[in-house]
């Protein structure tokens, strides 16, 4: 069995996905439901023609063993643009894009500078049922029950979580409670927190948008913690939270309305993920929690013996190197272990739209035009 807190499984669970592979070379041929117009990431990025963005937050699992979901995308920022503005018209989280992204000013990437979108994932080992929310790379998976007939999906959002001293706890919980413009109850401790940095609170926070946990919030069966909202959306995807889970306002609300009382949550914390799909193995890597209880190079161990049993391939020390190369960069995006290195996920990337609004120019813009 997997431990909750572990990142990865045993040989034998590792194992019973071995023949899945010839399953997927046979679904090869298949994708994903197609949202938008289908990229041609054969041409250079700079010959291609932008095309929509796909669904951010909805996957199909077209087979059991599917662990690999969504496309990486790129998109060319606009002057105004900042990676904040740009993670939530995304799906993404702030974190998740500059990890994404080294090298690049997240609030001035500059007119035209292709933007990574980590938009494809890795979903963490453990059973596929009802809330799994991965801390290390701070993005919830929701598992909806299926009805006859229907493909499998997934639902996932970017989250922030516990900072440093106030970690979100990890292990298996269940949604106790829904409500919409809560109350927030402020414990003691965080009322204590504030008295001594000079900014009282009190103890009941009224709805509306002074109140931190937004418009809708899930309570879970462990005390005083919650799935919520945020009246502070650009904190999504950090560590900024006192252990409670915050979304965007728009993906709490699709989530309340999927989520009933007494839906299964399970915490756990996977910086390092693979998984077999397509013919390949794919790495996924998030730079580790600073209060892990276990430390990176006990993790990279674990991840070496599990893609050294999957494949053989892996087990000299020339192939581990490009392991720990993906591993090393911590960019949370999948590298294909087989066929590419870290830096050539753009390569088969989707050139897609900036859909972000265009923002007016400014004052002086206007005159030296005119």
């Amino acid at each position: 069995m997997t431990d909750s807190r572990s990142a990865y499984p045993t040989q034998r669970t590792l194992l019973k996905y071995v023949p899945l592979l010839l399953l997927s070379a046979l679904l090869g041929a298949c994708s994903f439901i197609p949202f938008g117009e289908q990229a041609d990431s054969t041409l250079p990025l700079i010959e291609r023609s932008p095309v929509a963005p796909m669904n951010p937050h909805e996957f199909v699992l077209h087979h059991a063993g599917q662990a690999v979901v969504g496309e990486p995308q790129i998109i060319h920022s606009r002057w105004e643009d900042t990676f904040s503005d740009i993670a939530r018209a995304y799906g993404l989280g702030y974190d998740e894009l500059v990890a994404a992204n080294p090298g690049v000013d997240p609030w001035l990437p500059g007119e035209g500078t292709a933007i990574l979108l980590p938009t494809q994932y890795i979903l963490p080992f453990g059973l596929r049922e009802g809330l799994v929310l991965n801390v290390a790379a701070k993005r919830l998976f929701y598992f909806p029950p299926v009805a006859v007939g229907d493909p499998a999906r997934v639902v996932t959002y970017p989250m922030g979580i516990g900072r440093v001293g106030w970690n979100t706890p990890l292990g298996d919980t269940k949604v106790i409670g829904k409500a919409t413009d809560p109350s927030w109850y402020v414990p003691t401790s965080v009322r204590q927190e504030h008295a001594r940095r000079g900014d009282p609170l009190p103890a009941v926070v009224p709805p509306g948008p002074d109140n931190p946990l937004g418009r809708h919030a899930l309570r879970l069966q462990m005390p005083s913690y919650l799935i919520h909202g945020t009246n502070k959306p650009y904190g999504v995807g950090m560590r900024v939270s006192h252990g409670c889970i915050r979304l965007y306002p728009e993906n709490i609300e699709q989530l309340y309305t999927l989520v009933d009382v007494g839906e299964s949550v399970l915490i756990v914390n996977q910086p390092y993920l693979a998984a077999w799909y397509k013919g390949d193995i794919y790495v996924e890597a998030h730079t580790p929690l600073e209060d892990d209880e276990l430390s990176a190079e006990q993790r990279q161990q674990r991840l070496l013996a599990a893609i050294a049993d999957e494949s053989a391939v892996f087990a000299d020390s020339a192939a581990q190197a490009s392991v720990m190369a993906v591993v090393d960069s911590a960019r949370g995006v999948p590298v294909r272990l087989l066929r590419e290195e870290d830096g050539q996920v753009s390569q088969r990337a989707r050139l897609v739209r900036n859909i972000l609004p265009v923002a007016e120019p400014k004052l002086a813009d206007r005159e030296a035009s005119q």
